[in-house]
């Protein structure tokens, strides 16, 4: 039996019932529905209906019912007859390989946006959805911590995947805004370990460089400190370095320095959403324990590695105990947890700023370089820089509306 396709585009004002009584006219008439598809903006309504229907009088008939309902329900409807050679090639796509492009940012311009697409289209990419993952901005109050960001899901054939990520790296540079480029694989959809390192990433201070102003050599270590976090020199010698200046510090001001850390903008956002949708957490640090473990009771964090003090006494020796946890131990600590939890190393994610976290935002299946040094940005997979931690949860495709749910 002969049958017609054919694509139904609706548009107009919105309301209750509108898409049940396009349909319930496409059933009357034994229609098949090949594809459908419903965005909403601004209560304005754009619907599309691929469907397959009896040539003839059905056929016929079934597009005359279709006008007439549109009509009483205010809306405009065309028709656009696709042909079973268009259908098929379209059938074809669905084998090409999905990404997903995120931009984020405080606001997002136009120019933004253009320039991204701008490099989809030249790499003959293909957008099949633009979604808004902020809730809705008002132009009339203030807002004291603006964020805007959209997920583009794009499909096509990428030869070069560097080429396009440094393109975007680029306009990131040029407008100010973070642009993420990411598989949308099945591991994307099912992260389930976030790892964070500690100093300049959940908190907004390196804790050494603190200690070392309580003992008097503040600029020593934060000028080791800098170089260490830039890549500049071994960590593990400028962790020795920083130690042996920290001597004498009594312990009574750790106690003083944790309660007041300062904590990022974002974090516990993102820290509630993570464990309320079922995500392990951890702190990889080259910082201290001390500190760690203050932040996994304020924040809710399942596990805590980072470097121990050497206390005699009521001071700081100098020293520390066991090994110190530098770029490679992180990464260590990361394989570690996700083998303990059974989970993929693929589903699993790292958060950090300095050229010591490097080796585990590589590892990681999603490695995000936060508020970070030029080297560690330049050289991992995805970047936040223009709004706070809880970034993160719009790479992971969240709207604010799953994430209002939890606060």
């Amino acid at each position: 039996m002969a049958s017609d396709i054919f694509l139904l585009n609706i548009s107009g004002q919105d309301k209750p019932g509108l898409t049940a009584s396009l349909t319930n006219v496409l059933a009357e008439y034994n229609a098949k529905v090949l594809d459908i598809g419903q965005a909403n903006i601004h209560n304005t309504l754009s619907l599309g209906v691929l469907f397959q229907i009896e040539s003839g009088d059905k056929s016929a008939a079934v597009l005359k019912e279709l006008l007439f309902k549109s009509y009483k329900l205010g809306v405009s409807a065309n028709f656009n007859p696709i042909s079973i050679e268009d259908y098929e090639k379209w059938v074809n796509l669905q084998g090409k390989d999905r990404y997903i492009v995120t931009i984020l940012g405080e606001k997002l311009a136009a120019k933004s946006i253009s320039e991204v697409t701008k490099v989809i289209s030249d790499k003959n990419l293909n957008i099949d959805a633009i979604k808004r993952l902020t809730g809705r901005i008002s132009l009339v109050k203030k807002d004291d911590y603006p964020r805007a960001s959209i997920q583009l899901s794009i499909r096509g054939e990428i030869k070069d995947k560097s080429e396009i990520t440094a393109k975007f790296m680029q306009i990131s540079k040029e407008l100010n805004v973070d642009i993420a480029f990411q598989e949308d694989n099945i591991y994307r959809r099912n992260r389930r370990l976030v790892c964070f390192d500690m100093d300049s990433t959940l908190i907004q201070t390196e804790v050494i460089d603190e200690l070392a102003e309580l003992a008097g050599v503040g600029a020593e270590v934060k000028a080791i400190t800098e170089s260490a976090m830039q890549g500049e020199i071994d960590f593990n010698k400028s962790f020795k370095q920083r130690m042996k200046l920290l001597k004498g510090l009594s312990e009574d001001v750790l106690q003083d320095v944790a309660i007041n850390l300062p904590i990022t903008k974002g974090a516990k956002r993102l820290i509630d959403t993570l464990k309320s949708y079922g995500f392990k957490t951890a702190i990889l640090s080259g910082g201290f324990t001390y500190f760690g473990h203050y932040l996994q009771k304020e924040l809710g964090i399942d596990y805590v590695f980072a470097n121990q003090l050497e206390i005699k006494d009521g001071l700081l020796t100098g020293d520390y105990l066991g090994e110190i946890v530098d770029g490679n131990k992180k990464a260590e600590y990361l394989k570690e947890i996700a083998k303990q939890e059974g989970i993929n190393i693929s589903q699993t994610i790292a958060v950090g700023d300095g050229a010591n976290d490097l080796p585990m935002l590589n590892l990681a299946g999603l490695g995000i370089a936060f508020h970070a040094k030029p080297k560690v940005k330049d050289n991992a997979q995805s970047a936040i820089s223009s709004i706070g931690l809880d970034g993160v949860l719009y790479l992971l495709g969240y709207h604010d509306r799953h994430i209002d749910l939890i606060e």
